[in-house]
C-alpha cells in the first residue's frame, strides 16, 4: 500500500488535461493511452475521424476520458480551429504533447520549395503555435508540460535527412526555448528522441526487411523500438516526478544514438 500511494503521487495524472497531437497512431497513440490511463483527461488530435473514432472510444471504454478533434495542422488556421476545439472537452490542457508529423525525404537535390513549406508547418510550425497558445496560460497557474518528438535526425544526419532533421532539430531548440520562458513559472518543456520504430509515418523505411534488420543491429538491445515504449517516458515527463526536468532530449531509442 506504501508503495501505490508513494507512485500514485509521484506519477498520477489525475485532474490533469493533456492534448495530444497525432495521437490517432503510432507513438503518438501509445502516448495519448498511457496519459490517459494515468488518470488525464485527453484529447487527441489528428485528422482521419475514423482512427480518432476507435482510439478514444478504446479509452472510453477502459473507462478513460478521452475526445477527439479531427484537424490538418499543415495550416495556421487549421491549428488555432483545433486548439480552441480541443478547450471545449476538458478545459485549457495541462500538458500537450507534439506528436504529430510528415515524414517527406526526397534526396536533397530534388528537396523543392513544397516539400520544404509542408515539412516545417506540421513538424515545427503547428508546435510553436500551440505552445503560444498554451504555455503562457499554463505558467499562469503554475504547472504545465509540453513534450515534442523530435528524431534521430535531429542530431544526425542518415536516410536522407532533407528538412525533416531540419525540422526535429529545430524543434529541439524551440523546446529550449520554451523551456527558458516558461520553466520559471512551472512549465517544462522536454523533447523525446525515438530510435527507429515501426509506425505509419516511417512507412519507407519499414517496408525494406534488410533496412529494418540493419537499424535493428545498431541498437544496444538488438531491436527496433515499439511504440509502447514510450508510455513510461511520457508520463514521466507530463508528471510532477519530471518538476527539474527541462531542456532537455530523452533518447529513447535502445541505444541507437550511441551505437
Amino acid at each position: 500500500m506504501i508503495a501505490t500511494d508513494y507512485l500514485s503521487r509521484l506519477f498520477s495524472l489525475r485532474g490533469r488535461v493533456a492534448l495530444v497531437t497525432g495521437g490517432s497512431s503510432g507513438i503518438g497513440r501509445a502516448m495519448a493511452t498511457a496519459l490517459a490511463r494515468a488518470g488525464a483527461g485527453v484529447v487527441v488530435v489528428a485528422r482521419g475521424e475514423r482512427a480518432l473514432a476507435e482510439t478514444v472510444d478504446g479509452l472510453t471504454d477502459e473507462g478513460c476520458r478521452a475526445a477527439w478533434v479531427s484537424a490538418d495542422l499543415g495550416g495556421r488556421e487549421g491549428v488555432r480551429t483545433a486548439a480552441e476545439r480541443a478547450v471545449e472537452a476538458f478545459g485549457e490542457p495541462d500538458i500537450l504533447v507534439n506528436a504529430a508529423g510528415v515524414n517527406l525525404r526526397p534526396p536533397m537535390t530534388d528537396l523543392g520549395e513544397d516539400v520544404w513549406d509542408t515539412t516545417m508547418a506540421v513538424n515545427l510550425e503547428a508546435p510553436f503555435l500551440l505552445g503560444q497558445r498554451f504555455g503562457p496560460r499554463m505558467a499562469e497557474r503554475g504547472f504545465g508540460r509540453i513534450i515534442h518528438v523530435t528524431s534521430q535526425q535531429a542530431h544526425r544526419a542518415f536516410a536522407r535527412s532533407g528538412a525533416y532533421g531540419v525540422s526535429k532539430g529545430a524543434l529541439e531548440s524551440l523546446a529550449r526555448s520554451q523551456a527558458e520562458a516558461w520553466s520559471p513559472h512551472g512549465v517544462t518543456c522536454n523533447t523525446l528522441v525515438p530510435g527507429f520504430v515501426r509506425t505509419p509515418l516511417n512507412e519507407r523505411l519499414s517496408s525494406d526487411p534488410a533496412t529494418v534488420e540493419a537499424l535493428a543491429a545498431r541498437t544496444l538491445v538488438g531491436r527496433n523500438g515499439l511504440a509502447e515504449d514510450f508510455a513510461g517516458a511520457v508520463v514521466f515527463l507530463a508528471s510532477g516526478a519530471s518538476a527539474y526536468v527541462t531542456g532537455q532530449s530523452l533518447f529513447v531509442d535502445g541505444g541507437f544514438s550511441v551505437h
